[in-house]
């Protein structure tokens, strides 16, 4: 559990939908025949049905829908870039606003555990055994998806917590750790068995792991940052975005948000650094991004969070130099006219500008991945971050449901 106590983002959506909201909101669906915005989850959770249980007071019947569909529909509800998925095709959008999936969502899993439902079940179990290396969403989709059909699945997570980014890169104030261990749950019932603290080789032999179980699914993520190249990148103060948040969630030690912070970058993860070192109690910070805030990639409603915040975004300026003794004092940014020179006070500077692939880096940059998730050595799968470069976690899901069909064709065409 998470030992930084912070607000929700947004007051109206702080305690989510009653009963009665909830059938309000959901009363305003259009019942669409073709819904659009079933189409638009990557998932498949079908945001058409859901609704509809929702709107006739079925409960069970919603949670249902979402659960056996993405069984991290609780995270998934909390930071799913609805407006650009869903709810960015629902066909209400013409008549005044989207309706709240993602909300509708949120209150369909929370009925999920008010009432204790057991959703999620596993057929007789078979004799293949199946890891997936990591504990991210891909991989945590992929057992789930195995273990409904008895397959005995085993995840090897090098970090105490499961979960991956939603554990260690997103802040609680949009995911809380509650919410994480309640979707983790429907997984671990299921039989999964997560191995904590369990980091394999860099140069592991993947036939010698092969040995032990029939299919492998590698689905490690995004766990290094860009490298920073500046002067003074250094010293003492300087953060990537993973160990920031990483290190603000946990409570670590050893941390402490600074006084003046500077966060580099114009993504959700820049947002989520600048609005854990704001809520944490920075006096000032400042985004600082090399393109504009329409060019920016951050979901939009981030940005207006990060704005509510009163967190100012200096646009169209690159990080020049960080001066110091021994630690940050000040940060220093060039203007993109290549005139124009911007100089911040700073104690803490943190680099959000992009995510690569550190774990088993030579192994992983050679995976050939084909249509079914299938890498070029027999039983070996991949999907997730590592595999389309960072994406949300309902692609993530998505891949990892993917991964696992064909896992399933592949156990049963070797059995034959």
């Amino acid at each position: 559990m998470s030992k930084i106590v912070i607000r929700q983002y947004h007051d109206a959506d702080s305690s989510g939908y009653n009963a009665r909201t909830a059938m309000e909101e959901a009363t305003r669906c259009l019942l669409c025949h073709d819904e659009p915005c079933s189409k638009a989850c990557p998932a498949g959770t079908e945001p058409g049905r859901f609704i509809r249980s929702i709107r006739f007071r079925n409960y069970k019947g919603a949670a249902e829908i979402i659960r056996e569909a993405n069984v991290l529909g609780g995270c998934c509800a909390r930071i799913c870039p609805a407006g650009q998925l869903c709810e960015g095709e629902c066909s209400r959008t013409g008549i005044d606003r989207p309706i709240d999936i993602r909300g509708l969502q949120r209150f369909a899993i929370e009925q999920e555990q008010l009432l204790g439902m057991d959703i999620l079940q596993s057929a007789p179990q078979k004799a293949q055994r199946v890891a997936c290396i990591g504990a991210g969403p891909a991989s945590l989709a992929c057992a789930a998806e195995l273990a409904k059909l008895g397959y005995q699945v085993e995840l090897f997570e090098k970090m105490p917590l499961a979960g991956g980014m939603m554990s260690y890169g997103i802040t609680p104030a949009r995911l809380p750790q509650a919410v994480i261990e309640h979707d983790l749950l429907q997984i671990t019932k299921l039989g999964v068995k997560i191995h904590y603290n369990r980091s394999l080789p860099e140069n592991i032999n993947w036939d010698e792991l092969r040995a032990d179980f029939a299919a492998v699914f590698i689905g490690v993520g995004l766990w290094s940052c860009r490298p920073i190249d500046i002067e003074g990148c250094q010293l003492s103060g300087v953060y990537n975005a993973i160990d920031y948040l990483a290190k603000a969630r946990t409570g670590c030690s050893d941390f402490a948000v600074g006084n003046d912070v500077v966060v580099i970058g114009g993504g959700d993860t820049a947002m989520d650094c600048a609005a854990t070192a704001k809520m944490l109690g920075a006096a000032n910070v400042t985004i600082v991004y090399r393109r504009t805030v329409a060019e920016a990639p951050a979901d939009i409603e981030e940005v207006e969070n990060i704005q509510s915040l009163g967190i100012p975004i200096i646009t169209r300026f690159k990080p020049l130099k960080i001066e110091g003794a021994t630690a940050v004092e000040s940060f220093y940014a060039q203007g993109a006219d290549g005139f124009g020179q911007l100089k911040l006070k700073a104690d803490q500077v943190v680099f959000a500008i992009g995510q690569l692939p550190s774990y088993w880096r030579e192994s992983t940059a050679k995976l050939n991945v084909d249509d079914d998730m299938a890498v070029s050595t027999d039983g070996l799968f991949a999907g997730g971050d590592i595999v389309n470069g960072g994406s949300t976690v309902v692609q993530a899901v998505a891949d990892g449901k993917k991964a696992a069909r064909s896992i399933v064709k592949y156990l049963e065409g070797r059995c034959v």
